[in-house]
């Protein structure tokens, strides 16, 4: 199994959709990244040479993009930041409530958590 930028690239699959489940890198991308280090996208991944997966790393790495950690932790001082300075999305942030202005009224359960039913009481 290859492992580039801390992440175990499935065997079975071709590079160019292995190279997606990397954090930061989508099918365009990973197309972009197999014509830069010369190799074929349609090529399974345990048939990869180490020559071919270091070819790989080199381009992920010294491609400028942000990929696995250090995408994820800009993410998140984005949004700790929008929520410092108490920003109208940085609030809906901190009340887990849709940010890009999705109805809240009869949607957003995956938000909001599940509906509260107030139950039916039997008398004794």
């Amino acid at each position: 199994m290859a492992r580039i930028s801390g992440v175990d690239i499935p065997r079975e699959k071709r590079v160019i959709i292995a190279l997606t489940y990397i954090h930061g890198i989508g099918p365009t991308s990973a197309k972009r990244i197999t014509e830069a280090a010369n190799v074929s996208p349609d090529t399974r991944t345990r048939d990869l040479t180490e020559d071919e997966i270091n070819r790989l790393r080199t381009v992920i790495d010294g491609g400028g993009n942000k990929v696995e950690g250090d995408l994820r932790r800009e993410v998140s001082m984005n949004v700790k930041r929008l929520m410092e300075i108490g920003s109208y999305r940085g609030i809906r942030h901190r009340r887990n409530l849709p940010v890009r202005g999705q109805r809240t009224k009869t949607n957003a359960r995956q938000r909001r958590g599940s509906r509260k039913t107030v139950g039916v009481r039997r008398k004794k």
